[in-house]
């Protein structure tokens, strides 16, 4: 047997977010009923942020109150301050997210306000979070270019990782926003992140827009790092990143971990199930 590697399942927010149809509420429900079935420990479900700046999010209570539960399956929702995870926590979400960038131009564009600012006000998440005893995860957007100032320096990621951590975040998601990154610049920030932050704590999140993301992935498992982020069907894109494409696949990474002889605990018969759903639906 090989070493289990988790997979965090996106395509019910960030998978979707980006659709200019906006997918029925019943659809996203029953999508996240059919990746529940799959064996996938973890997914994010929706995001309570404001339908003016992400319409296609606008149900996230009726999605995160309706969504099917299972023993052993986390259900999270990505959230931008308090009152965001106050409405998440009310509707049932069983883990958190808050969304940072290592880059200043992304922040402003994808947040209306500066890393630092952004970060206070996740404050008040955390002390919700570690009230409830609620995971929480700080992602970290375009750790490796920005689609507004080109390169982000890994001085600058780690930064912002050291941040989340501070303020109690449980794990850290580095992401590869535009989906541009070679396997050779990802090591280099994941090294240098590393320097602060344990392996067991760092997620990867890999676009695919230049087909590398599974390199991306064996340059992080050949560093320790275990939790990966994708989505079925390889749905995705961030409305705030011009030019990035769909996240790294979901029954790509299970099969390429298989071939790895690594465990993720998910069954590719029934991820084929929930592929056929969604190429019907988008």
């Amino acid at each position: 047997m090989g070493e289990d590697v988790t997979i965090v399942e996106v395509g019910p927010r960030d998978g979707l977010q980006n659709e200019k149809e906006i997918v029925a509420t019943e659809d996203k429900l029953k999508l996240i009923s059919l990746l529940s079935k799959t064996g996938l420990s973890r997914i994010e479900a929706t995001a309570f942020v404001s339908p003016k700046w992400v319409p296609q999010m606008a149900d996230h209570d009726a999605v995160m109150r309706g969504a099917e539960r299972r023993k052993g399956l986390e259900l999270s929702a990505l959230v931008p301050n308090e009152k965001g995870a106050r409405a998440a926590i009310d509707a049932g979400a069983q883990a958190l997210a808050v969304f940072a960038s290592a880059s200043e131009g992304f922040a402003q564009k994808n947040t209306n306000c500066s890393i630092a600012e952004s970060i206070a006000r996740f404050e008040p998440v955390a002390a919700l979070a570690r009230a409830r005893t609620l995971p929480l995860r700080g992602y970290i957007s375009c750790a490796i270019d920005c689609p507004y100032e080109g390169a982000v320096a890994s001085d600058a990621v780690v930064n912002v990782a050291n941040q989340l951590i501070a303020l109690g975040c449980d794990e850290i998601a580095v992401s590869d926003t535009l989906g541009k990154a070679s396997p050779a610049q990802v090591e280099v920030v994941l090294i240098e992140v590393l320097k602060s932050v344990p392996a067991n704590q760092i997620a990867c999140h890999f676009h695919d827009t230049s087909g590398q993301a599974l390199a991306n992935v064996d340059v992080a498992l050949d560093l320790g790092i275990r939790i990966f982020d994708s989505a079925i069907a390889g749905l995705g894109g961030c409305p705030y990143a011009p030019g990035s494409a769909g996240n790294l696949a979901t029954g790509a990474l299970v099969r390429h971990l298989k071939e790895l002889v690594f465990e993720c605990g998910v069954d590719l018969e029934a991820l084929a199930e929930v592929e056929q759903f969604v190429s019907r639906l988008i």
